[in-house]
């Protein structure tokens, strides 16, 4: 697995957007002279947006002053983009709403541009964070950190996982203008709107090209069992613990990543995407034959931690694994295509076959 080919996200060229980055920074920190240097993008995760590392250096000062820093660039179209949109202004101000109103550690962003000619697309920039982030490419279940750990270990970092779920869960929407968070989509409740964004965006990502089997039976699967709904709270979206940056000598998050699929909806819908996402990983560790971690982040677990937390235990969380196993399906058939936009795979008879998650979805269902 260590061989893997690392998926492409982007065909634009790091010097070209270096001596753009460059004179973009100059003018925010107000010194013709400053300068950055060691651009690079992170592998390992995050599919959606490009992250790029870097350093800047100011010189037209009293002492040279360096910075750490971190953009998040919204794709270029001609890079067949995971998503329809990319409100890089919403991940901003749900990212201000959450260091305002919890614990969670969310990195501090120093500025956003929104005006896309000045490296061809939106971005923000945020200071660096340093810590340790669970892999998607490999999965962390083949080795690394989290797997040579000890079971103690493994237990405060599904309690600290959950942890940021539950904070969340606790704010009060009532003083918060959440009409950006609002989906635009059909349906008389979050839930209900939030499950119509998904068919949409499903079908803005097959048009007339095809159909996937196991996603058409998800839908009518989850409108046939549609669960009691639970209040609604500001959801992170994408709440995985590969978007949980931990302290390098710990098991404490040092950031919280990746809100561009915020909004709102019950609960159960960050639960059930982290439970289901380790599910997913685990699924292929057996796959190849290796023990990956069949004891973490179980549901009925999970429910228990959050209970503790909250006082709250989580209903239907089977249904909720099920809606993420669907969202997460329409991710990776969009990733396909992109996949074969750069030439690194091609469509087969069996579209199905581009979901790696498949049989797990429908056992599952079953």
């Amino acid at each position: 697995m260590s061989d893997q080919l690392e998926p492409k996200r982007t065909s634009r060229d790091l010097n070209e957007i270096q001596e753009l980055l460059e004179q973009w920074i100059k003018e925010r920190i107000g010194d013709s002279e400053a300068t950055i240097s060691d651009l690079r993008r992170p592998s390992g995760s995050g599919m959606s947006s490009e992250t790029l590392l870097f350093n800047a250096k100011a010189k037209n000062t009293n002492h040279n002053t360096e910075y750490s820093l971190v953009a998040r660039l919204a794709p270029t179209p001609a890079d067949i983009p995971v998503f329809q949109k990319y409100d890089l202004d919403l991940q901003v101000r749900i990212m201000k709403i959450v260091q305002e109103r919890t614990s969670i550690p969310i990195p501090n962003v120093l500025w956003l541009e929104i005006d896309p000619t000045v490296l061809g697309v939106p971005f923000f920039v945020m200071e660096h964070v340093d810590g340790r982030v669970p892999p998607d490419i490999p999965p962390y279940v083949f080795g690394g950190w989290i797997l040579e750990t000890s079971l103690e270990n493994q237990k405060i970092l599904e309690h600290q996982s959950v942890g940021i779920i539950s904070q969340l869960s606790k704010i009060d929407l009532k003083d918060i203008d959440t009409n950006f968070l609002e989906f635009e989509d059909e349906g008389n409740s979050h839930l209900r709107r939030h499950f119509s964004a998904q068919r949409n965006y499903y079908q803005w990502v097959i048009g007339d090209k095809r159909k996937h089997p196991v996603i058409e039976h998800a839908f009518t699967w989850l409108e046939q069992n549609w669960p009691e709904e639970s209040a609604t709270v500001l959801s992170w979206g994408d709440a995985r613990i590969g978007n949980i940056m931990f302290n390098n000598d710990s098991f404490v998050p040092a950031a919280v990543l990746d809100w561009e699929m915020a909004g709102l909806a019950p609960v159960e819908v960050d639960l059930g995407w982290l439970v289901f996402l380790h599910s997913f990983f685990q699924d292929i560790a057996q796959t190849y034959e290796f023990p990956g971690l069949p004891d973490f982040m179980l549901p009925e677990t999970v429910r228990e931690i959050f209970r503790d937390q909250t006082g709250h235990l989580p209903q239907d969380l089977h249904w909720f694994m099920v809606y993420a196993g669907l969202r997460h399906a329409i991710i990776m058939s969009r990733i396909n295509d992109r996949s074969v936009h750069f030439e690194q795979a091609a469509w087969t008879k069996d579209v199905d076959e581009v979901i790696p998650h498949r049989n797990l979805l429908w056992t599952l269902m079953e």
